[in-house]
């Protein structure tokens, strides 16, 4: 059976879930279903799996009849905007914030904008057929020759998003690269910028990404900020597709924040377009409450950034993200994009003449309980009247100040239940009584 695509392609451990065959295959798919008219732009992170794994893809893509160019290490948001630039059709080898074991491919559509559902039902379909006709051999062969100029062209965008010059020339940033695709991009970026620079976690060797660093693990970051007396940090994810910020007292500064940041931002200058955003139905209710007091809606969405940009394009607006940290500002990229999200988070600092902690102060968050619950049966969620009935009494006893959503895993016999409530202990009970329920419900 063919792999299926998540919320963010097709992932799983290498060598086991994800191996050189099945994306040999899913190379081949892509031409099908995306055609060969222009040559496929492939880029990875990091970890050791990736080489192997963008010569088995190259290797699909030449047999189904089309041509690649390797763009090497590079973040996400750096392929991408190679696509927009060209308008090719594009292949990120990552596993985003997974551990180095796992890998993954995410495929764009010609232009760099992320697949849409017919286009990913269509490379499912072509995947199955050439998983068949090619058989279960390995895939080997020669690297690549690197595109030169890949991440030189990345940070002239980043830096152009800046308007150029040195505007970050009174601040002093910390930025986690993770180990990931931003080692060399990022901090390039910033300083090209003028900001004082101090890297973190930007010595890849294959096995060190997202281990224990990174927006996955920001406390190591808040520290140091703190101890250099820094302004701002940044902490990218593997593939550089999301940011967290730190403050300088070592606050995080999360995606809900970062959105209510740059959208008050961008609305100041009348730039925010139906004074509104795009973002999920995970996002803080802080975050809806303090852009209505700015006069800005929301336009929620489910999870995923692919469906915050289908909003966008749909509601013709130029802000969207999640709380994690995926942000896309449409002006610059169709992609999350983490060092052009702190880019623009610092230009607002620079601008306004104010602190992170006192833009960031705009939301106030409501406390968020998150619980994974496993479960016997996943696909029963939907008729499980019993626990949806719980459901009700949560919700009719938070009112206004909270709310309950209930999603299940794509991946995972897993049902994910998130509480929020004006306080922690309110949040937590509820909680515990919504997870008893599924649990009496689907076993």
């Amino acid at each position: 059976m063919a792999p299926r695509f998540g919320t963010d392609g097709i992932r799983g451990h290498a060598g086991t879930d994800l191996t050189t065959t099945i994306v040999r295959a899913l190379g081949a798919a892509a031409v099908d279903a995306l055609g060969a008219d222009l040559p496929y732009l492939v880029a990875r992170d990091t970890r050791e799996s990736g080489l192997d794994f963008e010569i088995a893809l190259i290797a699909g893509i030449e047999a189904a009849g089309g041509t690649a160019r390797s763009l090497g290490v590079l973040p996400t948001p750096g392929l991408a905007g190679a696509c927009a630039e060209s308008g090719a059709p594009g292949a990120m080898i990552s596993a985003s914030h997974n551990p180095f074991f796992d890998n993954g491919v995410k495929l764009f559509e010609p232009g760099g904008r992320k697949l849409r559902d017919a286009t990913e039902t269509a490379i499912e379909a072509a995947l199955a057929a050439r998983l068949e006709s090619f058989g279960s051999t390995p895939v080997g062969g020669d690297a690549p020759p690197i595109a030169a100029d890949a991440v030189t062209n990345y940070v002239a965008r980043l830096v152009a998003a800046a308007g150029g010059g040195t505007p970050f020339s009174e601040l002093t940033v910390v930025v986690d690269c993770a180990h990931g695709a931003a080692f060399e991009a990022a901090p390039a970026a910033l300083r090209a910028l003028g900001a004082r620079v101090e890297v973190l976690n930007a010595a890849p060797d294959g096995r060190n990404i997202n281990d224990g660093c990174g927006s996955t693990h920001p406390a190591g970051l808040a520290r140091e900020v703190v101890a250099r007396g820094a302004d701002v940090g940044l902490a990218f994810d593997g593939d550089a597709d999301r940011v967290l910020a730190i403050d300088a007292h070592g606050a995080l500064v999360d995606g809900d924040h970062i959105l209510a940041i740059l959208a008050v931002d961008l609305d100041a200058q009348g730039r925010l377009r139906h004074r509104a955003i795009a973002t999920t139905v995970m996002a803080n209710l802080g975050l809806t409450r303090a852009l209505a007091a700015h006069g800005i809606d929301l336009v929620v969405t489910p999870v995923g950034d692919r469906h915050v940009l289908a909003a966008m394009e749909d509601h013709d607006l130029v802000l969207g993200g999640e709380q994690s940290g995926h942000v896309i500002a449409s002006e610059h990229a169709m992609t999350g994009d983490g060092p052009l999200t702190g880019i623009l988070v610092l230009d607002a600092m620079a601008r306004s003449g104010r602190p992170l902690h006192e833009l960031a102060a705009v939301v106030t968050k409501f406390p968020q309980v998150l619980e994974n619950v496993r479960v016997a049966d996943r696909d029963a969620l939907e008729t499980a009247t019993g626990f949806w009935d719980a459901v009700r009494r949560a919700e009719g006893a938070l009112g206004e100040d909270g709310r309950v959503v209930v999603r299940p895993s794509g991946t995972e016999p897993v049902v994910r239940v998130m509480v929020e409530a004006v306080d922690s202990d309110t949040a937590a009970r509820i909680a515990t009584e919504l997870t008893a329920a599924l649990h009496s419900a689907l076993g």
